[in-house]
């Protein structure tokens, strides 16, 4: 990871670089194909598995670009993200998270906001970079428990566009951010409902959220 200094109570802050998918890959060909269908403005579509192609890999080229995305909205608020302002890692007053990843850390940790995200986005990265779980070669093929390992990614991610919008909409607002987050929740939610991949329980602390996004929809 690396550093960028700016004004804050904190004089360093962690962002982790963009996961690039490699230009002339078949991936990059899906990344540009979701990106053209979503120029369409027709969300459902968009996230349709294009006909042919491989399901694993479609998932693959889309959690990586959500990834990106949400490193890239929660790093536009991290200034309001405090050990002060967010003691807890939370997403309102009914939802805590607390940090395990099973390996490092196998039991849950209670931890503030900003270093719950540092853990998560760092252990999402170091899944994407693993060439045995998000191969990036052509003909090298998805390992069995492929699906799970991205269904835990993607409820994790969930978790931070939670904390967002519970904790730090006012400032998604004064940044004029917030079509760009609505849209970006949007994109996810329904890629999520299209593959079934998040579990209801865990998306309820956006429901109201989830359903107005959605309810246009239909």
């Amino acid at each position: 990871t690396f550093s960028l200094f700016c004004s804050g109570s904190r004089s360093s802050k962690t962002f982790k670089p963009k996961k690039n998918i490699p230009e002339g890959s078949h991936q990059y060909e899906l990344l540009k194909h979701a990106e053209a269908t979503l120029g369409s403005g027709n969300l459902r579509m968009a996230v349709m598995l294009p006909e042919g192609e491989d399901l694993n890999e479609w998932v693959a080229v889309n959690t990586v670009d959500f990834f990106n995305q949400i490193n890239m909205l929660y790093g536009t608020i991290t200034d309001f993200c405090t050990e002060e302002s967010c003691p807890v890692m939370s997403a309102g007053p009914k939802y805590e998270y607390h940090w395990a990843d099973g390996t490092n850390i196998k039991k849950p940790i209670k931890c503030s906001a900003p270093k719950y995200i540092d853990y998560l986005m760092t252990w999402v990265q170091d899944q994407l970079d693993d060439e045995t779980l998000f191969p990036s070669k052509i003909g090298v093929p998805f390992p069995k428990n492929f699906m799970s390992v991205a269904k835990t990614i993607l409820k994790r991610l969930f978790r931070v566009y939670a904390h967002i919008y519970h904790q730090h909409f006012d400032p998604v607002i004064q940044l004029q951010e917030e079509a760009h987050l609505n849209t970006s929740f949007k994109h996810f939610i329904f890629f999520v409902q299209e593959f079934n991949l998040i579990d209801r329980r865990e998306l309820a602390p956006l429901q109201e959220l989830i359903e107005k996004l959605t309810s246009k929809d239909r």
